[in-house]
């Protein structure tokens, strides 16, 4: 049964070692599995960086597919065997709850094809997660909230280093702190050949504030919620 600890309105639960297993945390201790819940992101190894943004960004999900908005496959961008390679070591519960039965391989648009192809063109070399990643950041690029919430983040730093860990030399050329989105579609733009700005320059652009006005900081309820209904469970 794992440990529960409150932290102001928020209850979170911490998992034994065993129930850290079960949940398909990579962990070789239980504090490293603490760590996860109650760590400061920017202090964690890549590795359980990664697991990190996986549960905040599964809750995210959950929450799509719990209210018939989109499919397990629709809200995640991945196919239903690259679903069941991630979730097959998840509690029995938490894997019902994506309802893979009635999910089917969903084929990307144009838009999503062009920067899924720009992500994985851009993947660090032997980073299996970063594939991963990419067919995730692109299916979310559709949404039309800020990335970083609709992958169920806490703010843009966290994107930020997940885009820095897997995609190194593509997260390097936002050297002007641009939306990713923007920033994203702008790369394809010059990739194709044309601009997607008829500005001089962005500091001459009317739509300056739209491309790099500072974005909020999220709240941590989807861990929260996520932690608590699944793990406790267990």
């Amino acid at each position: 049964m794992p440990n529960v600890h409150h932290i102001g309105v928020l209850t979170v639960a911490v998992p034994t070692a065993d129930a850290a297993r079960q949940t398909g945390i990579a962990v070789d201790h239980c504090d490293d599995c603490q760590t996860l819940y109650f760590s400061r992101p920017c202090q964690m190894g890549l590795k359980l960086f990664d697991d990190y943004v996986l549960f905040r960004f599964f809750s995210r999900a959950l929450e799509e597919i719990e209210m018939g908005i989109a499919t397990a496959t629709e809200a995640t961008g991945l196919s239903l065997r690259e679903l069941r390679d991630t979730t097959r070591s998840f509690p029995a519960r938490l894997i019902r709850a994506f309802a893979l039965q009635e999910a089917s391989d969903c084929v990307p648009d144009a838009e999503e094809q062009l920067l899924r192809d720009m992500l994985l063109a851009h993947v660090r070399p032997g980073d299996p997660e970063g594939a991963r990643f990419a067919k995730i950041i692109a299916r979310r690029s559709m949404r039309e909230d800020h990335l970083w919430r609709d992958l169920g983040l806490h703010d843009k730093a966290e994107l930020r280093r997940l885009l820095f860990a897997h995609f190194p030399a593509l997260a390097a050329g936002n050297t002007s702190n641009m939306r990713w989105k923007k920033y994203f579609y702008r790369k394809i733009c010059e990739a194709e050949g044309f601009s997607l700005c008829s500005a001089p320059s962005c500091k001459e652009c009317g739509d300056f504030n739209e491309c790099f006005l500072p974005e909020e900081s999220g709240s941590l309820s989807g861990a929260a919620e996520f932690v608590g209904r699944e793990i406790l469970k267990t």
